[in-house]
């Protein structure tokens, strides 16, 4: 199902009750293989799934439009969903899930927002970039410990935006926050031949694990 929150582009997949908003990260579309790889899989166990472009890669641009843009596209897309579900959780690929975690906790990584903070059930974060590209030192993280909500980090252990000595302590501090690692993937969770794991097989435990996430938020769980 096609659909428009305001001038944003939408792409919704079910009926349950629960909704997963799934955005894209910075480098391709909702259309890349992986998002709708990981959309369809998640459609596929039963939820509600909604993917969306943010405006620059719907005018074909490659540069990231400003956080509070982003922001903007994002909350619009969360307000459709959440008119149509009960729950909603908010996921994403790298930049997507930062994005998708300052919309829920109301704040921006730089400059101003004004459209307040969302009420998620839990986020998903698929490859956190906690680092920025070509970039050593770490970005403010912060506002993920203001999350109340559960949060699951799935992140390859080869992941540049993401090294585990980085990623652990931040999750470790975050109450109900929970890390999974996919060994031998990259930030694109890709492996390598040595790894002796083919990559379908990866992109599916990816898919079970936001399933299992989701599911888990039915009865209050998460952890």
């Amino acid at each position: 199902m096609n659909t428009t929150s305001g001038s944003t582009s939408t792409l919704l997949t079910g009926s349950d009750d629960i909704g997963v908003l799934l955005a894209h990260g910075a480098g391709a579309g909702q259309n890349h293989p992986f998002m709708t790889t990981m959309r369809d899989g998640i459609a596929a166990a039963g939820l509600t799934v909604m993917t969306f472009d943010y405006p620059y890669i719907a005018e074909g641009r490659k540069r990231p439009d400003a956080p509070a843009k982003l922001l903007n596209s994002h909350a619009a897309a969360f307000d459709d969903l959440a008119g149509r579900v009960e729950h909603v959780v908010v996921a994403g690929k790298s930049m997507g899930g930062r994005i998708g975690s300052h919309l829920v906790t109301g704040t921006v990584p730089r400059g101003s927002w004004d459209g307040g903070p969302r009420s998620a059930v839990g986020l998903a974060y698929l490859g956190y970039p906690f680092v920025a590209p070509g970039k050593r030192e770490t970005r403010n993280s912060e506002h993920l410990a203001a999350i109340t909500a559960p949060q699951l980090f799935i992140q390859g252990d080869r992941d540049a935006l993401g090294p585990l000595d980085v990623v652990k302590p931040v999750v470790d501090a975050i109450p109900g926050a929970r890390l999974e690692v996919i060994e031998g993937g990259d930030h694109s969770f890709k492996v390598r031949k040595k790894d002796g794991r083919d990559q379908s097989e990866v992109f599916e435990s990816l898919v079970e694990l936001m399933v299992g996430f989701c599911q888990s938020l039915r009865t209050g769980g998460g952890t």
